[in-house]
């Protein structure tokens, strides 16, 4: 029976076609005008079905749409009440993705298995494919890539005519056609679905099987007009119908950016905060409103992040929005024992295992400790001890100081954590259609040791290098970004670092979004994810990796580097290495205190004050082997009294040079202090 159907925007649900085209009347028809918690209604069949999970109902192609919220969002029709189909069907809607599904994910399915009833579904690649089941197989008919573009309405509709086989459109015209004899094995036990699988899956593209873990996601945006027609639509009908829907509006879409809190200079300190995402991702969360760390500075709009979509990894984070990450302690079996792919913090995806809190905020300095767990994919922790069930579990502590300097200190108990091991791997991040030219120079970055020999690094047509020649005792590296603002590491001597070679750019040179999207942000439980589209946040680069030295005492492990994101040239931060590794030695200057050695863990000075209202005398030897750049002081046992600073004579004034602040212990009130001075000469202190 042939129809003549109109609608208007928020009228009745009416319209099918053009007021001149007699089309089919739908079998299913989702309009998503009147939907209420918990309920979408089908118009055609005066049928009410479920929706599950999160949704939101949004201004759509006409009228209302449903926005999903590519997580836990999925319509199901009982078996019972789907619509009943006998031959010949078409399949159609309006989509409005904010990003590609993780993998194909249905907009419309009743099937059981590959055996048995019809898919039309959308692709981690912006493709679109119609799937129906005949003889007890599937058949099926694919897209080109990149059909359905990004925070824009698309149109598409797959169709199964038989005799002719299958059809697919895209905004009308046709897409892709394939011939296909036979008749329809429908699944009418199946219930019928929209915008989720029947079961959990895996990504698309990923790196190790044994690494990753089936998860539920959803469509990843708005969808519009469902309809399923028990009719095959021709071309006319098909582009009849996108036509009747006019122009489209921009889709209620946010975009997704990193998120690091107000613009503009925060002034120097650690601060609480909830860092907002994008709706849908930010509602998955089930926390108050200090789950997030931002440290921010006196004197720049760089950040240090510690937010929960990185696993509460710190970021420093240029002005620009570019992102600069590094990789936690991170372990794998070996051979035959490698089952599970990488433990590290990038699979706790819920943040089970890692938590973030603030230790010290004060003028002086901001200390910020991260503990995490290695865990993998199957939520198992690395290295549990079957009596105790207690696992290896790693302590940061970040130490950062006025400067945009800090000291990254990782730790845990010795014999916890065994071999094999990684500490350290660079990682700028890209956000949703940001590139990797956005953020770093084709010459990516560069590398050197204390003697002052560098090498650039840097992304080439062609092979890569897999045996370049490089400098010997490198100790220092700096990320080359589009900013003035650049990221640096500093490590100890005796740092092994591996990966220093050029790589090969690929054929779209700088402009791919990066390399790998399981993390950050993502939820998917995998180890390893290859970037398909700009449509997600994105890691990369990855090189060079750092081995430092690890030091071990009282039943603990460690190593020390210093990290930063500063407009410095190579030979400054040669300088930092060279004051690092071979510190200035302080020499006491009259009574009242004790100590004085120089404890890399936090690029300070630590000394103990013996003596109530002691002034501390002492003499820095710097030489251009063991420069200053910059200065900090520990003082146990202070007291809550302030403190005055003369250098060389001459009164400091407290301020953008001279910093300082309490904090209280239990035992003793110290004192930090943070100084401005850059010398190769020796110079005296007093503090008092």
């Amino acid at each position: 029976m042939k129809h003549t159907i109109t609608r208007t925007r928020f009228c009745i649900p009416l319209m099918f076609a053009s007021a001149s085209l007699a089309v089919a009347a739908p079998a299913g028809w989702w309009t998503f005008e009147k939907e209420s918690k918990e309920i979408a209604h089908d118009q055609a069949g005066g049928v009410t079905d479920t929706i599950e999970g999160e949704f939101k109902q949004c201004a759509g192609v006409v009228g209302s749409a449903l926005k999903l919220d590519g997580y836990t969002t999925c319509i199901v029709r009982a078996a019972a009440k789907a619509p009943v189909l006998k031959g010949d069907f078409s399949v159609d809607a309006w989509l409005a993705f904010g990003a590609y599904p993780w993998n194909w994910c249905p907009v419309l399915t009743q099937a059981d298995g590959q055996s048995a009833g019809y898919s039309l579904a959308a692709g981690p690649r912006g493709e679109v494919r119609l799937q129906v089941a005949v003889g007890g197989k599937m058949q099926e008919i694919v897209s080109d890539d990149w059909v359905i573009g990004l925070h824009q309405w698309v149109h598409v509709a797959g169709v199964y005519q038989q005799g002719k086989g299958m059809r697919l459109y895209v905004n009308g015209k046709p897409a892709k056609s394939v011939g296909s004899t036979g008749k329809p094995d429908f699944a009418p036990k199946a219930d019928l679905r929209i915008g989720m699988n029947y079961e959990a899956g895996k990504p698309s593209h990923i790196h190790r099987e044994h690494g990753t873990r089936p998860a539920w996601y959803s469509l990843d945006g708005i969808i519009d007009e469902v309809r399923l027609s028990a009719a095959a639509l021709t071309d006319a009908e098909v582009a009849a119908q996108v036509k009747a829907a006019g122009t489209p509006g921009k889709p209620d879409l946010q975009k997704r950016v990193l998120p690091t809190g107000p613009k503009g200079a925060t002034g120097f300190g650690a601060f609480y905060t909830q860092l907002k995402y994008y709706d849908e991702w930010d509602a998955l969360w089930p926390v108050g409103p200090d789950t997030d760390v931002v440290v921010g500075f006196d004197d720049s709009d760089v950040r240090v992040v510690f937010w929960r979509g990185s696993r509460y990894s710190p970021a420093w984070v240029t002005g620009k929005g570019q992102w600069m990450a590094d990789q936690s302690v991170e372990a794998w079996g070996n051979g035959a024992d490698d089952k599970e792919g990488c433990f590290e913090h990038m699979q706790d995806a819920l943040c089970r295992y890692s938590h973030v809190r603030i230790i010290e905020s004060t003028p002086a300095r901001v200390v910020v400790h991260w503990r995490y767990a290695p865990v993998s994919s199957r939520d198992h922790l690395w290295r549990t001890n079957p009596k105790t069930g207690r696992a290896c579990w790693v302590d940061e502590y970040y130490t950062i100081y006025p400067d945009r300097t800090g000291i990254r200190k990782v730790m845990w108990k010795t014999g916890t954590l065994g071999r094999p091991r990684q500490f350290q791997e660079s990682l700028p991040f890209t956000s949703p259609g940001q590139l990797r030219s956005d953020v770093v120079h084709q010459q990516f970055v560069s590398v050197g040791n204390l003697a002052g020999e560098t090498k650039q690094m840097s992304y080439i047509e062609g092979k890569p290098d897999r045996n370049a020649p490089k400098p010997d005792k490198l100790v220092f590296q700096q990320y080359n970004f589009k900013s003035a603002d650049k990221p640096f590491i500093v490590f100890e001597t005796g740092n092994r670092m591996n990966g220093v070679r050029n790589f090969p750019m690929g054929p779209k040179g700088m402009d791919i979004p990066g390399s790998c999207n399981h993390w950050p942000v993502g939820q998917a439980r995998c180890d390893g994810r290859t970037v398909q589209a700009p449509d997600r946040p994105t890691h990369f680069a990855g090189f060079p990796i750092s081995s430092p030295p690890v030091h071990e005492a009282d039943g603990r492990s460690w190593w020390n580097g210093i990290y930063g994101m500063k407009d410095l040239t190579m030979e400054q931060i040669r300088q930092l290495a060279l004051g690092f590794n071979r510190p200035a030695v302080l020499k006491l200057e009259g009574a009242g205190f004790s100590g004085g050695g120089f404890d890399r863990g936090q690029r300070a000075y630590t000394l103990t004050r013996n003596a109530a209202g002691a002034a501390l005398k002492c003499a820095i030897h710097a030489s251009t082997q063991s420069p200053v750049r910059n200065l900090a002081l520990t003082i146990k046992g202070w007291g809550a009294d302030a403190a005055s600073l003369s250098i060389n004579g001459k009164k400091v004034e407290s301020g953008s040079t001279f910093k300082s602040g309490h904090v209280r212990r239990m035992g003793s009130t110290d004192l930090v202090v943070w100084i401005k001075l850059d010398t190769d000469q020796p110079v005296s202190l007093e503090l008092k």
